[in-house]
Parts: structure tokens; sequence; C-alpha cells
């Protein structure tokens, strides 16, 4: 079988678990026996551009014409079964549905967030979660509130080309939900449930876990939406020292926060931004990992490498956390102060023996070899109902 993995990808300075889990996949599928075709593009690229591209930029998200062309002459080469989309934007466009249907190949879309709907994907902003563009031809609220990367007329682009493309996204053939909260968002745009399959991401299995470490740890974009304010009210309603260290890394808006936090009190410390190693070490040196969005996160990949590693997690019931930790892997509260205040004690104290079962979540659920399994069975089933005439 041969697939074209397409992902327009995130700047590196910015940590993207999306890039991660595209990464991920494609090795797993080639270790599976699937040939690979990625066909990528990097935000990081967007400063080198030829001057002409640079100022088609604007128009990209729509139509993509230098994506589209390279993409024919892929598609026409190498004639591949299956093209699967994860994400578009800016520099593919959701056009590369259209143009791999024109060369009589069917397309499947891992969804990882709530972009055919909102500008920004979050359905979040100004501090509380959003759904004001949900139903509506053209998503005014979005530019009004400069939802898209802070600009009125970047906004006005995006809401622009989410109505353009709302049928280009239904002519998707199978759209792959990372969660039960995600699949509900894609019927509620009006995709039947026969185009819908739930299947998560998955990582690399890193081995047998070591003991638990100490403490908390917390790695996360520093931005509203991934709860470092929350963390850090419910954090400061318990005496200095009480709950363990606190460690945090990332970088983002809110890094005030996170190094007033670390300055005030001796149980927190600010590490800044990490690497991969860097990160599986915190990991190592914790007992529980504390995922505490306040917006509905989709799939923080931050919970599926702390299950590899045998590690608990804290999070907010919220998004498709619940379906990530369950009933075994940790526990969940609501995103409020009081809430995650009470539950930080009962974490430290019961870290030892959730640890075993976080593991195990991801051995049964997560493990790559269930989950490409189940992607190249994906792949087969819509290859055979395909009718492979251009259309």
């Amino acid at each position: 079988m041969k697939v074209v993995v397409a992902h327009n990808r995130y700047r590196e300075a910015i940590p993207s678990g999306e890039n991660v889990i595209v990464d991920t996949e494609i090795a797993q599928l080639r270790a599976a026996g699937v040939e690979v075709l990625p066909f990528q593009r990097s935000s990081d690229s967007i400063g080198e551009l030829p001057a002409v591209q640079k100022a088609l930029l604007p128009l990209s998200p729509i139509y993509g014409r230098a994506a589209q062309q390279d993409l024919s002459r892929l598609l026409a080469a190498d004639r591949p079964d299956v093209l699967h989309l994860h994400n578009p934007y800016p520099l593919l466009s959701p056009w590369v549905i259209r143009t791999a249907h024109a060369h009589g190949v069917p397309v499947v879309q891992t969804v990882h967030n709530y972009r055919q709907v909102c500008s920004s994907g979050l359905y979040f902003r100004d501090g509380h979660n959003c759904q004001d563009c949900r139903g509506k031809l053209l998503g005014w609220p979005a530019i009004q509130h400069r939802c898209y990367r802070g600009s009125a007329a970047q906004s006005a682009l995006m809401a622009t080309t989410l109505a353009v493309h709302r049928p280009t996204w239904r002519s998707v053939d199978r759209f792959i939900a990372l969660t039960d909260r995600i699949a509900a968002h894609l019927r509620d745009y009006g995709i039947p449930d026969e185009r819908i399959t739930v299947k998560p991401n998955g990582l690399p299995d890193p081995g047998e876990p070591s003991a638990v470490g100490e403490g908390f740890a917390y790695g996360a974009r520093l931005s509203p939406e991934k709860g470092l304010a929350l963390l850090l009210d419910a954090w400061r309603r318990h005496p200095d020292g009480a709950l363990g260290p606190l460690r945090i890394a990332g970088d983002g808006e809110l890094r005030p926060l996170a190094e007033r936090a670390a300055a005030e009190r001796n149980d927190v410390t600010y590490l800044g931004v990490l690497d991969r190693e860097q990160m599986t070490e915190l990991r190592r040196a914790s007992a529980v990992v504390i995922a505490p969005p306040t917006w509905n996160d989709v799939l923080p990949t931050v919970i599926l490498e702390a299950m590899a590693n045998g590690r608990p997690v804290l999070g907010t019931a919220v998004g498709g956390i619940p379906y990530l930790i369950g009933d075994e892997a940790g526990w969940l509260v609501e995103p409020e102060p009081a809430a995650l205040a009470a539950a930080l004690p009962i974490a430290r104290d019961e870290a030892a023996a959730r640890a075993k079962s976080a593991r195990a979540r991801y051995l049964r659920d997560f493990h790559p070899d269930v989950l490409t399994a189940q992607l190249v069975d994906i792949y087969r089933e819509i290859t055979a109902d395909f009718d492979h005439t251009p259309r």
C-alpha cells in the first residue's frame, strides 16, 4: 500500500504535539510495511519564500497554487492508494482534498482540532470556551474578536476559507476523530457516522518505566487555555512544600506567571523550554503529570507520554482528557481551583498505586502496534469501496 501523508508543519520554535504525532505515525506505518510519501510544508519556510509566493501567501489557505501543482505531480507520478491529511494551514490549503479527488485518490483526514468551524481551531477565546461561530455561514464573531493570530484581516481570511471549503471538507472520504468529542463535533458539522472512525493517536513505546519519582510535572505551551493560572491558583492553596516539588516546563505569554511562582515559593521550579529528552527526564523525576487545560483540548500528547512512561495524570474533565485517562490512569477534576487543589494531595498519595494502571492503559489502547493496525484497516476499507474515477 502506498500512502501520501500531507501536513503543514507548525513552527519548530513552538512545541507541537501534532508534528510529533505525524512523524511518529509515518515511522509506524513504514515499520508496518506501508510505503509512505510525505508531502509536507513547514511554516518555518515562510520567511524564505520567493517574493511572488510571499505576495500570494494570504490566499494560500484558500487555494495554495504551488502546493496543488506539486501535489498533482506527485500523485500523477506515484499513483498512491490514499492521501492522509493532517493540518493544511497555511501553505497546503484544504484544496489538497480536491486535488487528490481529481486524481482519483481517496482522502482520509485526522481531525486534531475544531478548525472546520473555528478560525483558531480551539473553540476558546478571551479566557473562556466559545462556540459563537458554530452554525454560521461565515464566522463573523471570529473577525470581530480577531481570533486568528490576533488580526482582524487574517481572521477574515480564515473565516472566508472555512466558508469556501465547507463542501470540500464534507467531501472527505473518512475522518479520523481522535476522541468521541471530536466525533460529536464532526456529526454536528454534518458528517454522517459512516464516514467517522474514532482512533486516537499513539506514541512509541519507551520501554518499561522507572519507579515513580517525586512531586508533579507540568509541561505545555504557557498560554491561557493550557491552565497554568488554574494550576498555580490551586497550588498556592497548600503550604510551601506540602505537596512536594512542582516543576514547570514550557514557554509562552504566561511565562511571567511561572517565573513569579518560582521566585515566591521553594517548591516551584520553572525550567523553561525543554527538548524531548529533557522532558522524558522530567517525567521520570516526577510522580504525577498535571494536565489542567481549561479549553476542550482534543488529545493532549503530554498525557499519552505520561501513560507510556508509567506516570498517572491529574487532568481536568474537558475535551478528550476523560477519554484518555479513563477510570484507571489518573484523576479527573472540574477546571476550578478548589477542585484541583483538593485533588493534589490525593494524587500525591496515590501516585505509586496508579502508575501500573497508567502504563497498562497505554499498552492496551495507545500502543503503536494497536493503533497502526487500526489505521491500515481504515486505508484498506476506503480503498476497497472508493470509485477511483477522477472527480
